[in-house]
């Protein structure tokens, strides 16, 4: 037959990695969707400090600096934990609450997090580059109306590439100096980054800083 044929001669192999790629950004928006970003629990107080400079290398916190309780949920605050209003919980290594998948982003999800934005900009990549190779440009009312569905597909996906690739882009320098969207928008407001000798004590070198995030 001749999807036989096609199998033979390799032409499936493209299409078939495609698809598993999409299925792969699928599973990964419902994982960092649905997973708990670390959240700080009330039971978990007593360990809170301990656990969170044993991840993360924290340096000694100034005597200047009192640990605080949260104003929203009560619980004792681990240093660069933030308290988000939309989850209404408090949040280890707080980056962000991004809206695309409806969840904090924070200690336990920002790595997986990383892998689903490399995945989704391959995918994008890949489509534009399929949309791309079937427009044959003519100036001709016929040739819009004809594709101006895969042409609005393109620039659609010219759109999302784009934001992906500099969400990717920011998320990788930030990891690179061992900080967070959090910090890095409200150094000033922080007590611990204010009052500190170091524009950013948390920095230990850009190859250690990724092998502590991603490993």
């Amino acid at each position: 037959s001749e999807l036989q044929k096609q199998e033979e001669r390799g032409e499936l192999l493209q299409p078939l990695i495609f698809v598993s790629l999409v299925l792969c950004s699928i599973l990964l928006y419902l994982k960092v969707s649905l997973m708990d970003p670390g959240f700080v629990k009330p039971e978990e107080e007593e360990k809170a400090g301990k656990s969170e400079e044993q991840s993360t290398v924290i340096p000694p916190v100034p005597s200047n600096i009192k640990m605080r309780r949260c104003g929203y949920c009560m619980v004792k605050q681990p240093m660069r934990a933030k308290h988000c209003q939309l989850c209404q919980h408090c949040v280890r290594r707080y980056d962000h609450h991004c809206p695309w998948i409806e969840n904090c982003v924070g200690e336990k999800n920002h790595p997986l997090f990383i892998v689903y934005l490399s995945v989704q900009l391959i995918v994008l990549l890949w489509g534009g580059h399929v949309a791309w190779s079937g427009l044959s440009f003519e100036q001709s009312w016929d040739w819009l109306q004809h594709n101006i569905l895969l042409l609005m597909s393109f620039l659609l996906i010219v759109i999302f590439t784009t934001v992906v690739l500099l969400l990717l882009l920011s998320h990788l320098y930030l990891i690179s100096c061992n900080t967070t969207t959090w910090e890095f928008m409200s150094h000033h407001r922080i007590s611990y980054l204010r009052h500190s000798e170091l524009e950013n004590p948390f920095d230990q070198g850009v190859i250690l800083n990724l092998w502590r995030f991603f490993c």
